[in-house]
């Protein structure tokens, strides 16, 4: 088991700062090479070229961090940029071919309303909400993804607090029915007994009863792919923000246990804990970034003393990690993205070894939540 470097938070508190201003230099470098572009993955270190996208899903990563960077700078040009950026996902409101909305809404349309109160942003995020309930399957009681209409996806569990949102806001008690039974079937049919995680799960459409455990970027079916297991983590965590259910902050912490226990001392993981060692065994900066800001959260939400103590120090030594020059691209002349070697979907080589668009999103909000700027 890999333990928690004890971090100075004051000592770490400069090479965070100085990665937040290297990120916001490439979020820029962006803005004014290619406007109106919503990258993925690069290709060599390059964001735009010719490559597939799987599925269209990370427009709110690229417009989130400009709302970190001007909830950091206070600067009227990031705002500008933050709103412009947003207002181009939001026809996506309606959008019934991705199981993705809270990705694009809750970095969006949430800041920009909690920093402005217009009631036309809250209606977005309620009808994005409304959306992705379409999505739901009542015999299997789940929110399908966007593969197949028998297929389950842990990503989804990131994405299911946009209904709960849409709930609490509304008072809709449909809504809240449908996000609650989504994530029962979830923690029964994918979340394992050590708290790992599978990525997808297959049912019946007849009978809705759970057939199997599948996988499209994992290593296999029932293997540890690291990247669900921290969307878990932080998705579980952020739904108990809602729910205060006991069943899902247990989750959240079954899954953190896990992944620290399966971690090297760096607390980086490969994209998949059970790829043999080897030229296959890629790290997956990604996952460690996304585990990093959902172990920060769990850190202020669990009871437990030493618990809360272990993962905020894990959250520390993650972004420790990716600080180090191996990681953060500051020093790696012509790379557009601001972390290495992620890995986006490793059997189809789409962003294998590369930036991806989330991994940059989470490791920025990270670094803002250890810098104070968000709780």
């Amino acid at each position: 088991m890999a333990e928690p470097r004890a971090i100075d938070p004051a000592a770490l508190r400069p090479r965070l700062e100085r990665a937040f201003d290297f990120a916001a230099r490439q979020v820029r470098a962006m803005i004014e090479r290619t406007p109106d572009y919503f990258p993925i993955y690069t290709v060599g270190g390059r964001w735009q070229h010719g490559g597939p996208l799987w599925t269209d899903w990370c427009g709110g990563f690229h417009a989130g961090m400009m709302w970190l960077i001007a909830e950091r700078t206070g600067e009227p040009w990031w705002y500008e940029q933050a709103e412009h950026y947003s207002k181009l996902l939001e026809h996506r409101q309606h959008d019934r071919d991705v199981h993705d909305l809270g990705f694009i809404f809750l970095n969006t349309y949430l800041p920009w309303y909690r920093r402005t109160g217009d009631v036309r942003l809250n209606e977005v995020l309620i009808t994005a909400g409304r959306t992705l309930t379409l999505r739901f399957n009542p015999k299997g009681r789940y929110l399908r993804s966007f593969v197949a209409p028998e297929s389950l996806f842990i990503d989804i569990m990131m994405n299911v607090p946009l209904i709960f949102y849409a709930a609490r806001e509304t008072g809709d008690a449909n809504l809240r029915a449908i996000a609650d039974a989504h994530c029962r079937t979830t923690e029964r049919t994918l979340v394992r007994p050590n708290g790992g995680t599978a990525h997808e799960g297959i049912f019946d459409l007849e009978t809705g009863s759970f057939l199997r455990q599948s996988t499209h970027q994992g290593l296999r079916a029932d293997s540890d792919w690291t990247r669900g297991l921290a969307w878990s983590l932080y998705g579980f965590g952020t739904v108990f923000t809602y729910t205060s259910n006991p069943a899902d902050l247990a989750v959240a912490e079954r899954n953190a246990d896990h992944f620290l226990a399966r971690c090297p001392e760096s607390l980086v993981p490969p994209w998949d804990f059970d790829v043999p060692e080897g030229p296959d065994r890629i790290d997956d900066s990604s996952a460690a970034a996304i585990a990093a800001s959902g172990l920060w959260n769990v850190s202020g939400l669990t009871s437990d003393p030493l618990r809360r103590e272990r993962y905020r120090s894990a959250a520390l030594t993650i972004l420790d990690s990716l600080c180090s020059e191996h990681y953060l691209a500051d020093q790696t002349p012509g790379w557009e993205g601001v972390l290495k070697h992620g890995v986006y979907h490793f059997h189809k080589n789409l962003g294998v070894d590369e930036s991806v668009m989330w991994g940059e999103f989470f490791f920025l909000e990270a670094v803002a939540k250890a810098l104070g700027m968000r709780a």
